[in-house]
């Protein structure tokens, strides 16, 4: 070791060596300062300084005294902490402090007691065996605390999950088929939650947790493969309530296949076709294919085209649009978009008309149809315009004209004349 001087300085030329001490060493040497003062302070061969599993009755007692002081603490500020938190959550709408409040209420007695020995095992020098046991436990206390606050969070997180879709689904079946849902994420990220515990519990016991990993891992992707169909199916179905493109109630068509959705369920949606039987789509199926809701329709839109003949007089013709945008504007659900004389074609002059129907609702779209098809057809024979339809018309010229023999003169001996019938001007007949 370095001399010093009287000065208090390390001699000139003088080697300093440092010693380094390990924490066991140093928490040993602590607790043998414990033991001493005890000693010193009760005296050689009093009750106070007996040697009880290594260190003196004093400082068990004042182990105790730590760990129950520690433990007293724990529970007061928990009890405080929690009671204010419940009062500010009653008085605001922000759910952060209902956390925290949930967090407070899951942290049990056998914590605060754990956090009591944990403390006063740091002034007591243990054997070996019981260090170790006391480690265990304390890791495992710790380990199921932390996994109980996890827990409260996963809780919160798919609560109001499960509360946003109570609010915005409609029937009672796609409810229940939400909160099964949330039920079985819960236990899929708790049973997470709590493996990822255990292994770092494990691991501060000392134990090596690679091959564990390892093999959970390859566990978890196996169990992947094997249910993925299931899984895609479950969360389809969270999807589905919680994004909405469809809700019951709603009339869909997916493909070529069309129906009232009657049921979401976790692994398949039930519609009713409309000629009466029940479509089952599995729910990754649905969402991977274009659906198409009506439901959601704001409004309909119409187009038609009238026909009318070519002899229709111009001034007719030209108001024929007006006329039209009259009759559909006299409907109060009907708004016009456009009216023109389209296209010409082989047996008439086609006209386009495109109006909307203000509401989704079927029966009332087909009424305003009807009611503006029958106005139509009224005020066209009022007007005496014709509607066209598939004709055609052989216009000739410059061909003989046909002689009925009947019509031609009788001969000689009262016989009909001629050979027979035939063109006029034709070999045989007369011109």
């Amino acid at each position: 070791m370095a001399q010093e001087s009287a000065s208090g300085a390390v001699d000139a030329g003088t080697t300093v060596e440092v010693v380094e001490v390990a924490p066991a060493a140093r928490a040993d040497e602590a607790v043998k300062v414990v033991n001493d003062a005890a000693a010193q302070i009760f005296g050689e061969g009093s009750w106070a300084s007996e040697v009880v599993l290594g260190n003196a009755l004093a400082v068990w007692i004042a182990a105790a005294g730590l760990a129950a002081l520690v433990y007293l603490a724990v529970k007061i500020v928990r009890s405080v902490a929690l009671s204010r938190l419940r009062k500010v959550s009653q008085r605001t709408v922000n759910r952060w402090d209902d956390l925290l409040a949930a967090m407070l209420g899951r942290v049990r007695g056998f914590f605060a007691v754990a956090a009591g020995v944990y403390a006063g095992s740091l002034l007591l020098a243990l054997p070996a065996q019981l260090d170790q046991a006391l480690r265990v436990a304390l890791v495992i206390a710790f380990a199921v605390q932390a996994g109980m606050l996890a827990s409260v969070v996963v809780e919160f997180a798919l609560e109001r999950l499960l509360a946003k879709g109570r609010e915005d689904a409609d029937a009672a079946a796609t409810r229940e088929a939400l909160k099964t849902g949330v039920g079985v994420l819960k236990f899929i990220a708790l049973l997470l939650v709590y493996a990822v515990i255990a292994l770092m519990a494990l691991d501060n016991m000392g134990v090596d947790v690679t091959a564990m990993v390892a093999s959970l891992g390859i566990g978890g992707i196996a169990i992947a493969l094997a249910v993925q169909n299931i899984l895609g199916d479950l969360f389809g179905s969270l999807t589905i309530v919680l994004d909405k493109p469809f809700e019951v109630g709603d009339f869909i068509i997916v493909g070529q296949q069309m129906g009232t959705v009657e049921r979401v369920g976790l692994k398949t949606t039930r519609v009713r076709a409309l000629s009466g039987e029940q479509l089952v789509f599995s729910n990754s199926d649905l969402l991977g294919s274009r659906v198409q809701n009506y439901k959601r329709m704001q409004q309909r839109r119409a187009v038609f085209t009238l026909a009318v003949t070519y002899d229709t007089e111009i001034e007719q013709l030209e108001g024929l649009p007006a006329l039209i945008r009259s009759i559909i504007e006299s409907e109060p659900l009907a708004r016009h978009d456009r009216t023109h004389f389209a296209r010409f074609k082989d047996a008439w002059l086609e006209f386009e008309s495109v109006y909307f129907v203000t509401k989704p609702d079927m029966a009332l779209y087909l009424d305003t149809q009807q009611s503006i098809n029958l106005k139509i057809i009224r005020a066209f024979r009022e007007r005496g315009v014709q509607f066209a339809f598939p004709t055609q018309t052989i216009w000739h010229e410059g061909l003989p004209r046909w002689i009925d023999p009947r019509d031609r003169p009788a001969g000689p001996d009262g016989a009909p004349g001629g050979d027979g019938g035939g063109y006029a001007g034709a070999a045989g007949g007369r011109p």
